[in-house]
């Protein structure tokens, strides 16, 4: 009798995933703004906590100075990513034949080396590529996404300033959602289990990416590649995605490298050195800062990154992690679901201190 109570119970979960799934997937435009207005007010109460931690200025900023401070940084650094990102396409496009001459020269290079008799020309290439791609429509679709990019960060802003607002009368609304009191009290050791770890793992994923992002910044500096501000900052991103942010942190300067410098073995120099990097980090850098702060298995993050990367593409690798964190943390608090929790978390052992 009670084995076919779990499998009704464990049929009724598979059923009730799958929906869940499927509305994620089909209000992705609703749901990802939101989701990551909930990381910006994350990152703004870590920067308005730092500021209150500093001895001269908690006596002159007060709550709200220090959170309109925190919003102002926030807008600064997305308005310096975005100044970056305008002058990195300018000068892409004003070097373009110094790069085409590159990728030729390279390709020319490969001919020789395989023993292609008949060397690629860039002009036959070029005319290849324009009878495949439709120039007109490439830039128009360029240009509606930095349109829908613009207007989904605004979205975030507007999320994260309401979110902001009903901040000091959310204690409160937790308090009302039961009349138990006990119930309340469990809600709000829930929520805050997750504020702490969810902020916790922002807070030290992003002193590791600016680490990180620096230590690539040298490297690319060193070996003068161009676009390394602009690198760097990608690098630094890309280190809130598991294991796929390592690869591409790699191999983006290394293409990069290809079209700037036409040449085999400075190519294989970029690869080295950033692998170096990527290596450091993986064995000294993210043990050493991040420890085990989440608590999951690697295959459950591994497992998260890819589900949330097919509902929401780039977004979800970016959430993927935070999200299986939040699922350790509910399923750990009921008894049904606690040997979930356990089987998701690294070592099997479950804390609700934060």
């Amino acid at each position: 009798m009670r084995v076919n109570q779990r499998l009704q119970a464990f049929a009724y979960g598979a059923i009730l995933a799958v929906l869940v799934g499927w509305v994620l997937y089909v209000g992705k435009d609703v749901f990802v703004p939101v989701a990551f207005g909930v990381v910006v007010v994350y990152i703004v109460s870590g920067l308005a906590n730092l500021l209150s931690r500093i001895p001269l200025l908690t006596p002159v900023l007060t709550t709200r100075v220090r959170y309109v401070l925190s919003v102002l940084a926030i807008a600064a650094a997305l308005a310096f990513f975005a100044s970056l990102v305008i002058a990195t396409i300018g000068r892409f496009v004003e070097n373009s034949p110094q790069y085409q001459a590159a990728v030729m020269r390279l390709i020319q290079e490969a001919g020789v080396r395989f023993g292609v008799e008949t060397e690629p020309t860039w002009t036959s290439l070029r005319e290849y590529l324009l009878q495949r791609i439709n120039v007109s429509q490439l830039l128009g679709s360029t240009a509606a996404l930095i349109l829908s990019i613009a207007s989904s960060v605004i979205l975030v802003f507007l999320y994260a300033a309401f979110l902001l607002v009903e901040q000091g009368v959310f204690a409160g609304k937790i308090d009302r959602l039961s009349k138990d009191p006990v119930g309340a009290l469990r809600i709000r050791r829930v929520i805050s289990s997750i504020n702490a770890r969810i902020g916790r793992y922002l807070a030290l994923k992003t002193l590791l990416g600016i680490l990180v992002g620096a230590l690539s910044l040298i490297v690319m500096k060193v070996l003068g590649l161009e676009f390394a501000a602009f690198l760097a900052l990608l690098i630094a991103l890309l280190n809130y995605i598991p294991y796929i942010g390592s690869f591409l942190s790699v191999l983006l300067p290394a293409a990069v490298a290809i079209v700037q410098f036409g040449n085999v073995n400075v190519v294989l120099v970029v690869l080295v050195s950033l692998s170096a990097v990527q290596f450091l980090n993986g064995n000294l850098l993210d043990p050493y800062l991040m420890g085990n702060s989440l608590n999951l298995s690697p295959f459950v993050i591994v497992l998260s990154l890819a589900v949330w990367t097919a509902l929401w593409g780039i977004a979800g690798a970016l959430l993927a992690v935070p999200f299986a964190a939040i699922l350790v943390i509910v399923f750990s608090e009921s008894a049904a679901t606690r040997p979930i929790a356990i089987l998701l978390s690294r070592d099997g052992r479950l804390s609700m201190d934060g």
